[in-house]
Order: C-alpha cells, then sequence, then structure tokens
C-alpha cells in the first residue's frame, strides 16, 4: 500500500530508521508498559518519569523501562523485508542510519544480534530523544547533506514530528495503530519491499 506514492523517493541522498517497530519486531506491549508506569496514553513515556517529582520513583520507573527494553531486544527478530531494503542501499551508496529513544545498551543487543548493518546509530544516551530534532540534524551533519534531502522511517507519531522538526521527509511505516497518522508523511508504506523496489529503479542523484 503506498496511500500517497513514492514519488521523488530516488532524490533522498540517505536513510534513517527508527529501531523498535520498525526496522525490527520487539514484540513490545507499549499500552502495557504504560499501565505499570500510571503513564497517561497520550504522554510518552520518558517525558512523563522525567517530570517525576519523586526521585526515588522515577529511579524505579527507569528501571522498569530500561528491563522492558532488554526484553525487547532479546525478543526481536527483523520486520519483513528489512533486511533486503537496508542490502539494496548499501548497493546504491546510501547511507542509513538509527535514531531511537532506546538506551544503547538495549540498541546494541538487537543490533549485533540481527547483524544490522548501518552506518551510524543515535540513541536517547546521545541526544534529545524524539520529537526532538537534534538526532537527526545531527546525523544530517555528520553526513554533510541538508536534512531536506534525507529521509526519516518510523511508526509513531513521536517519528514523523521529529522529521517535520528538523526539516526532514517523514515516511510512515503503516501498521493496524497508526492509520491516523497518514495524512502527517510525506511517504507511506505497508512492506519494506514497496522501498526495495522504488530505490530499484534508476538513479535521479547526479552521478
Amino acid at each position: 500500500m503506498m496511500a500517497n506514492g513514492l514519488a521523488g523517493i530516488l532524490e533522498v541522498e540517505g536513510v534513517v530508521f527508527d529501531l523498535d517497530g520498525t526496522l525490527v519486531d520487539s514484540r513490545l506491549d507499549f499500552a502495557a508498559l504504560r499501565d505499570q508506569l500510571g503513564c497517561p496514553p497520550d504522554t510518552g513515556v520518558l517525558e512523563f518519569v522525567a517530570a517525576l517529582a519523586d526521585r526515588e520513583a522515577a529511579r524505579a520507573a527507569e528501571t522498569v523501562i530500561h528491563d522492558f527494553e532488554m526484553a525487547g531486544a532479546r525478543a526481536a527478530t527483523w520486520m519483513p523485508g528489512a533486511r533486503a531494503l537496508l542490502e539494496c542501499l548499501h548497493g546504491r551508496s546510501l547511507p542509513t542510519a538509527i535514531l531511537t529513544r532506546n538506551k544503547r545498551d538495549a540498541v546494541t543487543l538487537t543490533v549485533d544480534s540481527l547483524r544490522i548493518d548501518v552506518d551510524m546509530i543515535l540513541t536517547r544516551e546521545d541526544c534529545r530523544p524524539k520529537p526532538d530534532p537534534e538526532g537527526l540534524l545531527r546525523i544530517a551533519a555528520h553526513w554533510r547533506c541538508d536534512p531536506s534531502r534525507l529521509v526519516y522511517i518510523g511508526d509513531f507519531r513521536f517519528d514523523l514530528d521529529a522529521a517535520r522538526n528538523a526539516g526532514m521527509k517523514a515516511c510512515l511505516y503503516l501498521n493496524a495503530r497508526n492509520r491516523e497518522l497518514i495524512r502527517q508523511a510525506d511517504w507511506v508504506i505497508a512492506h519494506f519491499d514497496e522501498l526495495t523496489r522504488a530505490f530499484s529503479g534508476p538513479s535521479l542523484r547526479p552521478a
């Protein structure tokens, strides 16, 4: 499914991915995590914990989140077509990165166990978490590329917001829970094979 097509995708000069729910299926139940923490559904979990006045409660919540992320990392599997897309992008010499709100030890476990080959990884320990654009802007600067020439692919509103805040293209990885976000994305995909086919076409970038 391509709700708004992939016109212009070949002009992209680099691709950044969210991790959980995008590149990998971590089988994480975020609703259950919110219930355990007492976090409202319209508030980010990290933001909720950061706002807790009781530092003992905040530390306990951080432990719960860390255990949750590590469990997801141990259970993670590739999303269908994700590995093939990365191989396609490498074949076109397009730089790739991961920007995630997870902690680095959980990300490292996921990346190492699945052998995810990307050029750059930023976690919440490296930059302010999404939807803040800091991470995406750091990636663009590292690649010496205008953010408008990059795309960020994710499955949640913070991903689309971060892309918008960075002046970057936003691609929504569609699932059963995020259809309300379709209109906020520049591109929408339901399977990574759609992007692999698109990027397998003739390049529109200067040689």
